[in-house]
């Protein structure tokens, strides 16, 4: 079964039709996105795991979308 999106903040359910016509997705309102930028820029969103060249090279390889230097 598929679960409805949340708003990734405060969870409150979201619309199908907000997906594909709001600005403020993956957030139910402007509040909610700004409480996560607030949130990225004070730090509390980290990378767990160093990032290794081989990651690197597996994440943006030949295969991928992403250009490597």
């Amino acid at each position: 079964m598929i679960r409805p999106q949340t708003c990734a903040v405060c969870g409150k359910e979201l619309s199908l039709e907000s997906g594909c016509k709001s600005d403020l997705f993956p957030f139910c309102s402007g509040r909610c996105r700004d409480i996560d930028l607030y949130r990225w820029c004070e730090g509390r969103y980290t990378i767990v795991k160093p990032l290794e060249p081989e990651d690197m090279a597996t994440e943006f390889g030949p295969d991928s979308d992403m250009p490597v230097n």
